[in-house]
């Protein structure tokens, strides 16, 4: 994992639940734990975009229901800063499903991807539609 350009707000606390974005067969997932994550102790994790994190799928197909898979964020609704200046938000919090190695399960990916996440996780730009 590489490290990201922009400075990312960490918008999203565990418990939280987001759109799935790719076509796994998950609709809604809900946050369970972020990797890398240091913080201190009792405080809630939080993740941003391009954090890799695990998941629950809450809503989908029967197949993948109820499991516990790794996610990569894609898109945050809290807006954050890139080096140039400008600031960046989309309109919903959103999750690609991914590997232990950051690649890809799903073969496409439903509307936008924020650059950052291109830089850190290559194999997700190369399926991905619309890179902002």
């Amino acid at each position: 994992m590489r490290a990201v350009s922009s400075k990312v707000t960490r918008a999203l606390n565990v418990g939280s639940y987001l759109k799935c974005a790719d076509n796994t067969g998950a609709r809604t997932l809900k946050i369970v734990s972020v990797f890398g994550y240091k913080g201190r102790r009792r405080r809630l994790q939080k993740a941003g975009i391009a954090d890799m994190i695990k998941v629950s799928v809450v809503e989908g197909d029967p197949k993948i229901k109820k499991q516990v898979v790794n996610a990569v964020i894609i898109r945050q609704r809290k807006e954050y800063r890139r080096r140039n200046g400008t600031r960046v938000k989309f309109e919903d919090n959103a999750a690609v499903i991914v590997n232990e190695f950051g690649e890809p399960r799903g073969t496409e990916i439903k509307g936008p991807v924020a650059k950052e996440v291109v830089e850190r996780f290559s194999s997700i730009g190369k399926i991905a539609t619309i890179v902002v």
